[in-house]
């Protein structure tokens, strides 16, 4: 049985399907021969669980969107005072790769813009010539996997790499770099053409949702505070230009890279990824925006959203017998999103019940967002379509007129003993 939330996912690729605007990044030659068709979309919940759809085992480099893992480095290694004495933390207000510094300070105006990501990989390098192991080995344990460089990418940017090089010795003549530019430069080329796909990237987004912590080894990765601090600047700075749109219209701490990619934090709830080739005058996914959009407002990711903490809508799970059938019951519970409905959804399909009957005891549930209600009904359809027989007891209608995807009614009944 494949999960509804796979099947959400499946809806939002198939409605932005008409969006076909924006162009590759074609002043990076082996970016602009890349397939515009291509489309991936995969969320991650904060206990590890990724669910993804479309094109989701394509492989495409991460570009900017190494610029938040690797400014988190730089703070774990040399702590947030020193990161702040060489990188600011404002909006620039102008394109990613802007050749000018803050006309005050003198340094990069924040590290998700290419002036001050070249000065963060410098830090994340040191004077060791290490920084590309040690991102490549980051990434990989915010993926579980090893991460590689796409050598073919690499090579195209650090041919087209001039505006770069430019910023890098800008940044040399301020003292605000210390090693020799080109060599900075050619790493800070390698970090970005690492070879990830959209269940990379979720997983890693997913990490900082959860705190820092690597949802699935337990890892600690970043200290808490950093992760805090890392979120406010993806939040204000993150997708360029375009930020203050951004914030207003998805509302969630995010970063964009030039091969398609955008990836997105719910804190304490969900890291989401997108992909998608073509891009519009900012530089980020159009598509993938449209995308990231439709994802914010069906799962209420909007940080202004008012919302209480998300955990486990299942309450637990009992058998027992109605009106002489056997029959298994879930209690639910709390505020139903997508981040609490997912691990019930979760549990049916691993286990799925053994009777005939099923039972889904609102009385304890106070709130359903639009996704849950809708998550729900395709779980519902599902079951039935397996021959079971579904009630629901909701005594305070929190459901009302609910059935199931296709329209089919589920029976009410008064709340059971065990």
């Amino acid at each position: 049985m494949q999960s509804p939330i796979i099947d959400y996912l499946d809806r939002v690729i198939a409605e932005t399907d008409h969006i076909d605007s924006g162009a590759l990044a074609d002043y990076i030659p082996e970016l602009a021969s890349a397939d515009p068709s291509l489309v991936a979309v995969a969320l991650s919940t904060v206990n590890g669980t990724v669910y993804a759809s479309g094109d989701a085992d394509h492989r495409f480099t991460i570009q900017s969107m190494s610029k938040p893992f690797a400014y988190a480095a730089a703070i774990e290694t040399h702590g947030l005072d020193a990161v702040l004495n060489r990188i600011g933390v404002e909006p620039s207000g102008e394109a990613f790769n802007e050749l000018s510094l803050d006309p005050v300070t003198g340094k990069p105006r924040n590290p998700m813009i290419n002036a001050g990501a070249i000065t963060t990989h410098a830090l994340v390098d040191g004077n060791e010539g290490a920084g590309v192991e040690r991102m490549l080995d980051l990434f990989s344990r915010l993926a579980e996997r090893s991460i590689g460089i796409d050598e073919a990418v690499a090579a195209s940017e650090l041919e087209t790499g001039d505006r770069n090089l430019g910023l890098a010795y800008l940044l040399h003549s301020s003292r605000a770099l210390e090693q020799d530019p080109r060599a900075v430069v050619a790493g800070y080329i390698r970090q970005c053409a690492a070879s990830v796909t959209v269940r990379d990237l979720a997983l890693m987004a997913a990490t900082l949702a959860n705190g820092g912590v690597q949802p699935n080894t337990g890892e600690r990765v970043f200290a808490r505070a950093t992760t805090r601090h890392l979120l406010s600047v993806m939040t204000s700075c993150g997708m360029y230009d375009a930020a203050g749109d951004w914030l207003t219209t998805v509302g969630i701490p995010a970063k964009s890279g030039v091969a398609g990619g955008i990836i997105g934090v719910l804190p304490g709830q969900v890291g989401v990824a997108v992909f998608s080739p073509r891009l519009d005058p900012h530089g980020n996914s159009a598509r993938g925006v449209e995308m990231m959009t439709r994802l914010s407002d069906d799962l209420g990711l909007h940080l202004m959203e008012a919302s209480r903490p998300a955990r486990s809508s299942l309450r637990e799970t009992f058998r027992t017998t109605i009106e002489g059938e056997p029959t298994t019951v879930y209690v639910l519970q709390g505020d139903l999103v997508l981040s609490s409905i997912e691990s019930l959804v979760r549990d049916i399909i691993e286990q799925p019940p053994t009777t005939g009957a099923i039972v889904f005891d609102m009385s304890r549930v106070d709130e359903i967002l639009p996704v849950a209600r809708r998550t729900a009904a395709d779980m519902a359809a599902k079951l039935i379509d397996e021959g079971h027989r579904i009630s629901i007891i909701d005594p305070e209608n929190t459901l009302p007129g609910f059935g199931d995807s296709r329209g089919r009614r589920v029976e009410r009944i008064q709340p059971v003993d065990r």
